[in-house]
Parts: structure tokens; C-alpha cells; sequence
């Protein structure tokens, strides 16, 4: 059992984490302020160069970059930096949100605005707070948590019903199938399948990320707007 002693220091730990938390939070806020418009893209660290999905990821990029969407990844190699690399060949800015881990992951050399953080949370925030749409790349556990947070986002009304474009539909169907399974058990309902988008072209995930931007961001959804804060997170 804790000591008088022990307790305190645990108190005092706990209070210099939470200052170093709101600094996290800070920088973040500060680093990424204007960085509008973006498209978040997640997706497994494991692809190689040379792979389709790398390809894939770094020309929805920069053809993203080119209509004038800055990119925004989780900075690490495979999807995230193929994203980067294609938004740094676009000219815009090519954002990597590092995470410290364990083994050392250093920031791809495509991102050109870096911020490196310790709490995978606060780095989470960062990377839904400034997004217009999601795109999300064949990945793995990571990537299945960003999308269940992204989703359970726009579910609950604490961000605006953005694109969530599921590239690869051979990759995602079984999860889709098993999503479906959940909804005839009553787990989920019909209408959150609305917030997912298959896409198998590469065209197909550029077109629906520029229609919604031009029809919610550009034209502008006041109805929408009142219901919605950008994010509450």
C-alpha cells in the first residue's frame, strides 16, 4: 500500500503530465493553424515502395495537392509517406505527425511541416481537427482505430459528417460484411453505413473529396453548420 510520500509524487507526476499534455495541445493547435484546406490520409506503415497501394496513396495525394488540399499523415513510412511524398511533388504543404515510440520512428523526408508527439491521443486530435475528408488506405491496427474514431466522431455530431473514403474494397469488404452482421443484430444502425464510401479508383476517392469541398466549404451548408461545430473534440 502507498505511503503519505508516494502518494504525493504520484501527484505531482500526474500534475507536470497534464502540463505537458496542454503543451502538446498547444503546439499542435499553433503549428497547424490555417493549415485548411486538408484531407487526413491513414494507412498501414508496412507498404513498401513499389507496391499499388503506395502508388495509389501518392497519387491521390498529389492530385489532391494539385486542386489545393494540403495533406496531412501520421509522418511515419509506408501510406503515410507515399501521402507525403505526393503532396511535397504538388507544392503543397505535406504534413507528418510523428509519434515517439519504443523502437524510433524518424518523420519520412516528404513531410515538410513535422511536429512530433508523445501522447498517441493528442496526436489523434490533430489529425481529425483540421481535416475536410478522410481517406483511409488498406492498414492495420492503427488504422482500424483512426477509422472507429473517425466514425464514432461524425456518429455523435462531434464533427461534421465528412468523406470517410474507404480505398480498396477487396481489403475492407469483410469488415463491411461483418459491420452488416452486427446491424441485422441491432449493434448498428443502417445509417451509419452512410459515413462510408468504397472506392476502387483512384479517381473515384479525388472527385468525392472536391464535390463535398465545393458543395459544403465553398457554397456553404448553413443547416449543416448549425447542427455541426467543426469539432468539439
Amino acid at each position: 500500500m502507498a505511503n503519505n510520500y508516494e502518494i504525493n509524487e504520484l501527484r505531482k507526476e500526474d500534475s507536470w503530465r497534464m502540463f505537458r499534455i496542454m503543451g502538446e495541445l498547444v503546439e499542435g493547435f499553433d503549428e497547424l493553424a490555417g493549415i485548411e484546406p486538408a484531407v487526413t490520409i491513414y494507412g498501414s506503415a508496412r507498404v513498401k515502395e513499389g507496391d499499388l497501394v503506395y502508388a495509389q496513396t501518392e497519387e491521390i495525394a498529389r492530385r489532391l495537392g494539385e486542386l489545393g488540399f494540403n495533406i496531412i499523415t501520421g509522418g511515419g513510412p509506408g501510406v503515410m509517406e507515399a501521402a507525403n511524398k505526393g503532396a511535397r511533388s504538388a507544392g503543397v504543404t505535406s504534413v507528418g505527425l510523428n509519434i515517439e515510440l519504443p523502437e524510433e520512428q524518424e518523420c519520412n523526408p516528404y513531410a515538410n511541416k513535422t511536429i512530433l508527439f508523445h501522447h498517441f491521443f493528442v496526436r489523434k486530435i490533430m489529425l481529425v481537427k483540421y481535416a475536410t475528408a478522410f481517406v483511409i488506405m488498406p492498414g492495420g491496427l492503427g488504422t482500424l482505430d483512426e477509422l472507429s474514431e473517425v466514425l464514432v466522431l461524425i456518429q455523435t455530431g462531434k464533427i461534421k459528417p465528412f468523406p470517410v473514403l474507404l480505398m480498396n474494397s477487396r481489403f475492407w469488404n469483410g469488415l463491411l460484411r461483418w459491420l452488416h452482421k452486427a446491424l441485422g443484430e441491432g449493434y448498428v444502425s443502417e445509417q451509419d453505413f452512410q459515413l462510408l464510401r468504397l472506392c476502387d479508383r483512384t479517381d473515384d476517392v479525388v472527385e468525392a473529396v472536391q464535390k463535398w469541398y465545393i458543395k459544403h466549404e465553398i457554397a456553404g451548408d448553413r443547416a449543416l453548420g448549425a447542427k455541426f461545430s467543426r469539432v468539439e473534440l
